[in-house]
């Protein structure tokens, strides 16, 4: 099992229990969409995933953190860094890569989203839709197994919802990357998913298998 979550209580307080003895096992190359009222526990369960929250208890059995990456509904880029730096960071500070080779990988990953006309413009010249894009490049830099999406279009106006939809079909057609995608956007986690969890109060109380109906 690629991923297995077993058990899982996380709470805030004494008084505020968020995610209650979740359990839920995914295959890899799978697309999962979480879908359920705000307030669930969708996002706490990405967060502890990768680790960026610590669990009470259970055990959460994932691939090492260095082969994750997560896309926020809030882009998060350096506005002091054009979108072709972003990407570049990381490759650069962290895996200590030669700014020659990091230029390449990023540049490639822009043209993989639709942005490489875009790679020297700063986050305040790109829409919305063009920002999560340059996230979801620099989230791909790592070369990830487990790619999450947090909510990856509720920022984002109408009209550009669908180009952002679009690049993630697009990676979940060419690609073998675990997805898990918390969205409130039901035509496109029924279009996208292998199955479909459902929680409320921080249970999973339904796990829907989509893969006839794509």
């Amino acid at each position: 099992m690629f991923i297995k979550v077993e058990n899982l209580y996380k709470k805030y307080s004494e008084s505020e229990m968020i995610l209650k003895n979740v359990n839920l096992e995914i295959e890899k190359g799978e697309v999962i969409s979480i879908i359920g009222a705000s307030g669930g526990g969708k996002s706490t369960l990405l967060r502890c995933l990768i680790g960026l929250e610590e669990i009470d208890s259970g055990t959460i059995v994932v691939p090492e953190k260095n082969k994750m990456g997560m896309v926020f509904q809030s882009f998060n880029l350096f506005p002091h860094m054009t979108a072709l730096q972003n990407i570049m960071e990381s490759l650069i500070v962290v895996d200590k890569m030669e700014k020659s080779k990091a230029k390449e990988i990023a540049l490639e990953l822009l043209e993989k989203v639709g942005l490489k006309e875009r790679a020297n413009f700063y986050p305040k010249a790109l829409s919305g839709g063009q920002k999560q894009r340059v996230a979801i490049a620099r989230a791909l830099a790592k070369n990830p197994e487990l790619l999450l999406f947090d909510e990856p279009t509720s920022a984002l106006d109408p009209e550009m919802v669908k180009e952002v939809e679009a690049v993630i079909e697009e990676l979940r057609n060419t690609s073998d990357i675990t997805m898990v995608i918390v969205s409130h956007e039901i035509d496109f986690v029924n279009q996208i998913s292998d199955r479909i969890v459902v929680m409320e109060n921080g249970q999973v109380k339904e796990i829907i298998d989509n893969r006839d109906k794509r």
